[in-house]
């Protein structure tokens, strides 16, 4: 059996590939080493995905937010040989999940666009470019932080329509002081932000919500697919629930800016379910 992973704060899906070629799947609580301790993960295996292992374990590929480091790479390695003693196992960052799973193995610029952003390039097998990740606070554009964190400035800026204005009140009746908290004293000030996103996807038909979103796109696309030698022949994938939902918009900046975009998944463990399948062999 090979046990696949795809990790983030809020949630992880796993993926069982057994000798027989059926597949088992299974959704647990998130863990990011960056906010929670080792042992968090260590119970989830422990209680939420053993007992779903059937079989003896010859492969484990865990991917996650925060594991670029070699510290937590070896912390999370720690966890599954404690389970698996005899498995392969292979830690991994979203990045390249989000490569193996968009390009497979051929070349190309893989991109997150989520409640975060992040790209690289992808020679086929491995990532040999990234455009530097820095953060909400300083970058992030296109993201759904990003997106709303412009339409709050715009709302308290008074730089919003004023129908629009309306109804973001109507919907989100919070002081500026309220807000201020939520985003500088309360704990995932990125997702508070990017929960915003969803209004600016109910009302795309709105010129200011299509245009704050085709500008944001825009400026991920010049700081960071623009960035890569040679992007004008490569394709472009995405993955991450922004991606999805607001392709069309994401699509139609990249015709604009002459980028050939191809895949666009919603998260990607079916890839990485496809790319992993050969490894049954």
């Amino acid at each position: 059996m090979i046990i696949i992973a795809d990790s983030g704060g809020s949630k992880i899906d796993w993926r069982l590939l057994k000798k027989d070629g059926s597949i088992g799947q299974t959704q647990t609580e998130g863990f990011n080493p960056y906010y929670q301790p080792i042992e968090h993960l260590t119970k989830i295996v422990a209680k939420s995905l053993t007992p779903e292992i059937s079989e003896p374990v010859s492969k484990v590929f865990f991917y996650g937010t925060g594991v670029s480091s070699e510290k937590n790479q070896q912390l999370i390695h720690s966890v599954f040989r404690s389970h698996f003693s005899e498995a392969k196992i292979e830690i991994g960052w979203d990045l390249l999940a989000a490569a193996r799973s968009l390009c497979g193995r051929e070349p190309g610029i893989a991109c997150i666009l989520g409640t975060g952003s992040n790209s690289c390039l992808y020679n086929g097998e491995k990532i040999i470019g990234n455009v530097a990740n820095l953060g909400w606070i300083l970058a992030d554009e296109g993201s759904g932080t990003s997106l709303g964190k412009k339409l709050v400035f715009d709302r308290f800026r008074k730089k919003m329509p004023a129908k629009l204005e309306q109804q973001f009140n109507a919907r989100f009746p919070w002081s500026r002081e309220e807000v201020l908290e939520r985003v500088y004293q309360q704990e995932k000030p990125g997702a508070f932000l990017a929960s915003f996103a969803k209004f600016i996807f109910q009302h795309l038909k709105e010129p200011y919500c299509y245009q704050l979103v085709y500008s944001s796109f825009s400026e991920f696309y010049e700081n960071n697919v623009m960035k890569y030698d040679n992007y004008e022949n490569l394709k472009v994938h995405f993955t991450g629930s922004i991606a999805f939902y607001f392709s069309d918009v994401l699509r139609q900046v990249a015709n604009d800016k002459g980028i050939t975009v191809k895949n666009i998944l919603e998260g990607p463990i079916a890839g990485l379910t496809l790319f992993h399948q050969k490894d049954l062999i």
